[in-house]
């Protein structure tokens, strides 16, 4: 039996906006796209469930340091709420702990247990989350039976909207299919859980899937079966014109320009005095609107370095491209 070739992978930078399928891990997306591009480094800006489908934007290569400030964005998502029965994990892969009858809703109070939940709000993350203690994901300890206890914490939740409840209004299934905007840190599953408890009979997410992530309000994105054809069939090339390039997830950040000369002092480590702004966290630029990495500025209008791309430094040296997608 032959062993399939060993992957060879390449420096490659750029941002995939993938369209994850239910059923893998958000690493385990992660790791099929990058042997598909073969790419040497790679990293995502924020799990989803296995349950969950949707836009998972990954980092290659350098677009990897700013996947941290990616992670802080926000997010929206559509779900569907099955009422009724509560589950271990608040989500359909879990297993059911009570089941209470449905009682009759309407929708005047469905919004106002929505509107409960809307706003700067104080919530419990699930048990089973990938949230970690002690260096270890609070779902590895549940996995064992151990206790797992967690506090609440602040969650800012923009928008908790009613879709549609056509089944559970007219007899069929208790379901109600529901939008969410919400910041960094904020659990679906736990609004869900939440939910079903103001109703008074418990709820878990059936259904979940991320529509999109800031900057990325209207994401082309791509499934990897799609990914995967183009690979076999149209060559890595046009594989990596599906990319976006580094600057397309910077746009949060102020922009600051520096001319070569101060790009390759802040590469060497130094700061620059001036009269920069505005203060905190900046994205830095050259002339020709090449992105060179992140830096942060002081109350003095001082520049200094945070995470600069590996180019950054090399005064005159042209970037490795960044993928940019067709025309």
């Amino acid at each position: 039996m032959s062993q399939k070739p060993r992957t060879v992978f390449r420096e490659l930078h750029g941002l995939l906006l993938l369209d994850k399928p239910q059923g893998l891990s958000s690493n385990q997306a992660l790791q099929r796209a990058r042997h598909l591009f073969r790419a040497e480094k790679a990293g995502h800006t924020g799990s989803l469930d296995p349950l969950a489908t949707g836009l998972l934007p990954i980092c290659f290569g350098e677009a990897t340091k700013i996947a941290g400030g990616l992670l802080g964005a926000r997010k929206a998502y559509e779900t569907v709420a099955r009422l009724g029965i509560v589950t271990d994990t608040d989500d359909a892969e879990g297993q059911p702990l009570r089941e209470r009858p449905v009682p009759e809703l309407t929708i005047p109070r469905i919004d106002a247990a929505l509107q409960q939940l809307t706003g700067c709000i104080r919530q419990r993350p699930p048990i089973y989350s990938a949230l970690k203690r002690g260096g270890e994901p609070l779902y590895a300890k549940a996995r064992r039976g151990e206790t797992v206890e967690i506090d609440e914490r602040e969650v800012d939740v923009h928008a908790f909207d009613l879709l549609n409840a056509a089944d559970l209004l007219h007899g069929g299934e208790p379901l109600l299919r529901l939008h969410v905007e919400c910041g960094s840190g904020t659990y679906v599953r736990s609004l869900v859980r939440d939910l079903g408890e103001l109703l008074g009979c418990g709820a878990h997410v059936a259904e979940l899937r991320r529509l999109w992530v800031d900057p990325f309000r209207e994401p082309r994105m791509w499934t990897l079966e799609a990914l995967q054809d183009l690979a076999e069939r149209a060559g890595e090339r046009v594989l990596d014109a599906c990319l976006l390039p580094i600057e397309a997830g910077m746009t949060a950040w102020p922009e600051v320009q520096v001319t070569p000369a101060q790009a390759q002092r802040l590469g060497q480590g130094q700061s620059l005095t001036g009269d920069f702004r505005p203060t905190g966290s900046v994205a830095l630029f050259d002339g020709s609107g090449r992105a060179l990495g992140l830096g942060e500025v002081d109350e003095e209008g001082r520049l200094r370095p945070q995470r600069l791309f590996t180019w950054a430094a090399a005064l005159g040296q042209p970037a490795p491209e960044s993928a940019k997608p067709l025309s």
